[in-house]
């Protein structure tokens, strides 16, 4: 199953995107587990590293010699308008709160996106030397292998991935534990990787921006699976989403976010 858009992307570039990718995580590896690695806080409370800023500078320096027309957004310095109407998207550690831990769960993520929406996704775990990828209409890959979802049939006897459970609005956590299913917390962009290959069978993660949920628009599609924020949306934005294999997706859906409860969701 392919991404909603029919026009397949160059293979040459997702092949550039993926290259990239590695490369940014394996920068970040030169500070994972240092003792004297310097943490310091947004506004929002979140930690970020030098590792953060130095992997996503070297990315954007490499995609704006590459393509020099595009437009960049990345979590750590803002936007980069083009003229192009491609846009990379940048999140040098997704999972910042692992890396600093020590824990090796932790993702670089880049998306790009096209007139005809989102086009590509890189998914690389550098503490793992896991990688998944896909293109629009290409498929999705993992290490170089195709991957897929699972074939899971029933909510109730799934595996299921968070990256926290402290954030979950309207009681949501309940009605998904009550359902039967096995909750885990792999999160952050590991959780999608768990579930594009099948691991897992979906991934419940509220309070994203776009650079935590970009990738995964191309990757869960073109595993299979189906991806949408919690009221059943597809448009690129920051919000509460949920990827699945697809088949239990609709279920999900009635337990994180019930027709009976239309509550604003934080």
């Amino acid at each position: 199953m392919s991404s909603n858009t029919t026009t397949p992307i160059n293979t040459n570039l997702l092949d550039e995107a993926v290259e990239l990718t590695r490369a940014t995580g394996n920068i970040t590896l030169q500070w994972f587990k240092q003792q004297n690695l310097t943490i310091k806080r947004k506004k929002d409370g979140s930690p970020v590293t030098e590792a953060d800023k130095t992997a996503e500078d070297f990315l954007r320096q490499e995609l704006t010699r590459r393509f020099p027309t595009d437009t960049i957004i990345g979590e750590e310095f803002g936007k980069h308008e083009g003229s192009s109407g491609r846009t990379w998207i940048i999140d040098p550690i997704d999972g910042t709160r692992s890396f600093v831990r020590g824990v090796p769960l932790y993702t670089t993520l880049l998306a790009m996106f096209d007139d005809e929406g989102p086009a590509l996704g890189v998914v690389d775990v550098p503490g793992l030397a896991e990688a998944v990828w896909a293109g629009r209409g290409l498929g999705c890959f993992y290490n170089d292998q195709r991957c897929s979802v699972s074939p899971q049939q029933e909510l109730q006897t799934s595996y299921l991935c968070a990256s926290g459970f402290e954030w979950w609005p309207n009681n949501a956590y309940t009605r998904i534990a009550e359902s039967g299913a096995r909750m885990r917390t792999w999160g952050d962009g590991y959780g999608y990787v768990l579930v594009a290959t099948g691991r897992v069978d979906a991934m419940v993660d509220p309070g994203l921006n776009l650079w935590d949920i970009a990738p995964m628009l191309v990757i869960i599609p073109e595993a299979g699976g189906r991806i949408t924020t919690w009221d059943g949306q597809t448009t690129p934005a920051a919000n509460d989403w949920v990827a699945s294999n697809g088949i239990i997706h609709q279920d999900l859906l009635a337990k994180l976010y019930p027709s009976s409860h239309q509550q604003t969701l934080r």
